[in-house]
């Protein structure tokens, strides 16, 4: 096996995660980060959370999180419900229309890669886990920030020096 075989199997995952996220957001017209939201709200009792709750499920900061919300409620997905009582926590709700998106939805590729990595035997796992440790630690990239997700307010950290934020960020939503 060659080297370069690593580096392209690497590049076909990262480059599937991008075709999905576009494909995803023609189809539905929506980022697979409002697509987590909906999902999140539709598990909910009541399908409703509160914005704290969305943001440390989708392991983003609660600014990120609201302007997610605002997109959706904007497109009639998902609604802020009123509160009698505490004005500072608003419950967001799923709309019938944000569920009827979910339904449409087709699973995505982390869930596909979850259902196929519960079949594995527990040694095997770790074993994944060990090989992709070891290439983080390869590339020196241990301490940046792992959201499963890449969205708006994450800056692009150079890879030589990680404490070198460049200052324009990423969108995909």
């Amino acid at each position: 096996m060659k080297y370069t075989d690593i580096l392209i199997n690497i590049r076909k995952l990262v480059r599937s995660i991008n075709l999905e996220s576009k494909r995803i957001q023609k189809a539905h017209g929506v980022s697979i980060p409002q697509l987590l939201c909906m999902t999140f709200l539709s598990d909910k009792d009541n399908y409703q959370s509160t914005s704290t709750e969305i943001s440390r499920y989708l392991n983003l900061n609660i600014s990120t999180t609201s302007g997610i919300i605002n997109r959706l409620e904007k497109k009639s997905l998902v609604v802020r419900l009123p509160k009698s009582g505490d004005k500072r926590v608003t419950p967001v709700g799923l709309t019938s229309k944000g569920q009827k998106l979910l339904n449409a939805s087709p699973e995505l590729i982390h869930e596909q890669l979850t259902k196929k990595l519960k079949q594995l035997p527990t040694e095997e796992i770790e074993q994944i886990n060990t090989v992709l440790e070891k290439l983080v630690g390869y590339l020196n990239i241990e301490g940046i920030d792992a959201s499963a997700i890449i969205t708006i307010e994450e800056p692009i950290i150079s890879i030589e020096d990680p404490d070198n934020v460049i200052p324009e960020k990423r969108k995909l939503e």
